[in-house]
């Protein structure tokens, strides 16, 4: 897998496939491989996709007594996007790497053609509770020794023996701290962005996201039935069915934010108090579609 140079570290990624370049963004304490293993095979068909490690996770190698925090991480991406020559591009984010795609979106909006955010809120709580119990390692190598093998079989080859056990408190202290995303700030997306949410999400409730939803100018809303917080694996069939939708319904747009190089697509209608004038719907899944779509094969 090759690595590249940027923001100070060498950024570990698999690259896959031909098209319009998609970065894919992992959560916390997994692998971008990992988190995307169903989508790999249907976006590489259409795409050409980076799968990216974040800093101190998997192949991207980094000590987080040195710092870790999501503006670095929206930094890194930036980076990588810059060393790869990628003035425009997609991209899909879950969790951790959502917060990153989202704030990403909100300070350099024309870089994005569109975005996917799965499963992140801009609110701290239940989010903050929840990684403060889920992400402790003393719980985790007395109740879940079998994740415990799986975070050190993941990290430990590049980030060294028992090094999950400082990442994942790292994290903890970046969801308790970090600066939150604001209305306003998110009111600057204007950009196609589906947002996809588990109905059983422990992270994210359900009217959170919807609140989400109503401040994005140009957005689209899924919250999957019966499924936990990683939709994409929880329901990969579901989530990948809603993607090529979304990624037919805005080809236009998409091809016209690449277009233009860095100039700001066109406004999305808003009500008087700034939200979105759009109203949830369920994202519909077309049935059948043209010899020539690049989604056919979905």
């Amino acid at each position: 897998m090759p690595l590249i140079r940027a923001n100070g570290l060498d950024i570990n990624y698999i690259v896959e496939g031909a098209g319009p370049p998609v970065v894919m963004l992992h959560g916390a304490t997994s692998a971008a491989a990992e988190d995307w293993a169903a989508q790999r095979p249907l976006f590489r068909q259409a795409f050409r996709i980076y799968l990216v490690d974040a800093r101190g996770h998997g192949g991207t190698k980094w000590d987080v007594r040195d710092g870790f925090d999501r503006d670095v991480l929206v930094e890194d991406l930036r980076a990588f996007a810059d060393a790869l020559g990628l003035e425009t591009f997609h991209v899909v984010a879950f969790s951790m790497g959502a917060m990153t795609a989202l704030t990403f979106a909100t300070r350099y909006p024309e870089r994005l053609r569109t975005a996917i955010i799965c499963g992140i809120d801009i609110v701290r709580e239940p989010r903050a509770r929840a990684a403060r119990r889920l992400m402790n390692p003393e719980r985790i190598e007395r109740e879940e020794p079998a994740w415990a093998a799986q975070l050190e079989k993941r990290h430990g080859p590049v980030q060294g023996d028992g090094a999950w056990k400082r990442l994942l408190p790292a994290i903890v202290d970046d969801v308790v701290n970090a600066p939150l995303l604001t209305f306003e700030e998110l009111r600057r997306v204007h950009l196609p962005v589906l947002l996809v949410y588990g109905d059983r999400d422990v992270f994210v409730p359900a009217d959170h996201a919807v609140a989400i939803y109503r401040q994005l100018p140009d957005a689209r809303l899924l919250i999957a039935p019966n499924s936990p917080h990683a939709v994409m694996v929880a329901q990969p069939a579901l989530f990948n069915q809603a993607a090529a939708n979304f990624y037919r319904s805005t080809e236009q747009v998409a091809m016209q934010r690449a277009s233009t190089r860095g100039r700001p697509a066109p406004v999305a209608p808003t009500r008087g108090d700034g939200a979105s004038a759009y109203e949830p719907t369920a994202v519909e899944v077309a049935e059948t579609t043209d010899a020539g779509d690049p989604f056919s094969t979905w």
